[in-house]
């Protein structure tokens, strides 16, 4: 490892620089074909629509996996880029994701980057004790067993002082 990388038990801080380093490099591919204001996490919200067509942010995030507040920032983000339009949704409170036409003409180039990033991730793989996914879901499993907040009053932390 070099210098420069996290601490090895730093693991949230090694898992944030892993990310930056694997999206910087995609965002620099985006750059490089004239779409610099398309950002790597546009990509998960943008394949949803594809596949599913228009969805209300709650179910749009529910089938990327992120919180609704999360899908809400990174909607907003691809509303500026114009890559989706937002129309009232059949409850007040709901507003539901469109791609726009600038998505659509984008689609060819997003699509091409997307099979080329899966193939690299494969070739990165081949460098890996395992594949970085399947690390990954496990982990998630495993803090689904037993959340990491149990794991760590488990190794001995005392417990918080208790408030009159």
């Amino acid at each position: 490892m070099n210098d420069d990388a996290p601490h090895r038990e730093a693991v949230g801080t090694l898992l944030r620089h892993v990310l930056e380093m694997l999206d910087g490099d995609v965002a620099a591919v985006y750059a490089e074909r004239g779409l610099g204001d398309y950002r790597p996490r546009f990509s998960p919200p943008l394949r949803a629509l594809v596949t599913d067509g228009p969805l209300p942010i709650r179910d749009l995030a529910r089938r990327v996996g992120v919180t609704h507040s999360a899908a809400s920032q990174t909607v907003a983000q691809m509303a500026r880029a114009g890559l989706v339009e937002l129309t009232p949704g059949p409850d007040a409170r709901q507003r539901v994701v469109h791609l726009s036409a600038r998505a659509r003409d984008l689609l060819p180039v997003v699509e091409a980057e997307w099979a080329a990033t899966t193939a690299a991730m494969r070739e990165l793989d081949t460098e890996l004790p395992a594949p970085l996914a399947d690390v990954l879901h496990a982990v998630l499993a495993a803090v689904a067993r037993r959340p990491l907040r149990r794991r760590i009053a488990d190794a001995g932390l005392p417990p918080p002082p208790s408030t009159p």
